[in-house]
């Protein structure tokens, strides 16, 4: 913490070794940015750059929020969400085959990007209501189960698949830690992968051939195992210290697709190495550590669960990429914020690290009249 002899006390209060981290990833993904884009800063590090800039001070505003507050508003939240979900479904615009977003004129709003931290704040509201003698009971399951379903459906609609799936994440992760009994999960679970074979004939053509890839990724290296394969060989090429900056083949030769969102990360160890691979992957693994901190010593059960759910979703952005860019996961189009393009990634982001700043920063308020 810097002393306010520094700087005016309201912000020395804040988590700055937190937030210089999260500033040097985002430093780092518009080095990696420039790069993929040949060695300029259009169309996308400048863009990312204001966007990084303006979340990030959404979520300097959003942890001085108090709990009360969050605990007031996050049910109204969840429900307006809920309904531009509806609205999305109805009025949506269509992009790349897919109707995810509210055509607001000035802007293209994502719901769905919205309920992924909205779903651990409202299970942690719900089971901070519930009476202790209850969480082993029904009574603790249904209501929760349409919380998750009822958004994870309409988001898996649109379609997408790997929201659909962090939304689900999140929300199961909280019901878990609330104490509900593991044979409510292990038995739905057993359901659904006896039911494997019947949901994939229902899924999107895309979506099938995603799966097929991932298990057999050299059937149709030209065709849809093309992302995966060209990813491998960027990482693949980087050896230890990268091939240099700016020196990318695979990226800069447009063999890599979607180098600058999905797969920003091969470009990155192509160009860095694994050296610099693993300098990313160690500075996401300490803003997660952090944020599992502040679950841990969160003094209030709506704290800690919130915390939890939130940590849930940072995580799934981060294992679910690096997985995917390494062939060891489906392409599920989920990137790593702040070295993906993208700025509802970063937004989503920015707004789980503000709740959790909120969250810590009450612990310190509690400790310090304690």
């Amino acid at each position: 913490m810097i002393s306010s002899a520094i700087i005016p006390q309201p912000l020395a209060k804040l988590p700055w070794r937190l937030i210089f981290l999260v500033g040097g990833i985002g430093l780092f993904g518009l080095v990696n940015l420039y790069s993929a884009a040949g060695g300029s800063i259009e169309p996308w590090a400048l863009r990312q750059g204001m966007a990084f800039l303006v979340f990030l001070c959404l979520a300097v505003t959003i942890s001085y929020v108090r709990e009360g507050t969050i605990k007031a508003l996050i049910v109204p939240v969840y429900i307006a969400i809920v309904l531009m979900l509806i609205a999305v479904d109805m009025l949506g615009f269509v992009g790349k085959g897919a109707q995810r977003w509210l055509d607001l004129g000035i802007i293209r709003l994502q719901p769905s990007e919205f309920m992924k931290p909205a779903i651990a704040l409202v299970l942690a509201r719900f089971y901070e209501l519930l009476p202790a003698g209850e969480i082993r009971k029904f009574r603790a399951i249904w209501p929760a189960a349409m919380l998750i379903g009822i958004p994870a459906v309409l988001v898996i609609l649109q379609p997408d698949l790997g929201t659909g799936l962090m939304v689900t994440f999140a929300g199961i992760s909280v019901m878990f830690l609330a104490g509900v009994q593991l044979r409510w999960f292990l038995v739905p679970g057993g359901l659904l992968a006896a039911a494997i074979p019947i949901v994939y004939q229902f899924l999107h053509d895309y979506q099938k051939k995603r799966i097929d890839t991932f298990l057999d990724p050299e059937s149709d290296p030209l065709g849809s195992g093309y992302h995966i394969t060209q990813s491998k060989i960027a990482i693949g090429s980087g050896g230890l210290f990268g091939k240099g900056y700016l020196q990318g083949s695979q990226s800069h030769l447009q063999y890599l697709p979607e180098g600058h969102t999905d797969f920003a990360f091969a470009t990155l160890t192509e160009e860095w190495g694994m050296l610099g691979g693993t300098i990313v992957i160690l500075a996401w693994m300490a803003v997660l550590r952090w944020s599992l901190g502040v679950a841990v010593k969160a003094p209030t059960r709506f704290a800690q669960l919130s915390c939890a759910g939130l940590n849930a979703v940072l995580f799934s952005y981060f294992a679910i990429n690096l997985l995917m860019v390494m062939g060891l996961a489906p392409v599920v189009g989920i990137p790593l914020p702040m070295i993906s393009y993208g700025g509802s990634a970063v937004m989503t982001v920015m707004i789980c690290l503000g709740l959790l700043m909120s969250f810590e920063r009450q612990q310190r308020s509690r400790s310090t009249f304690s």
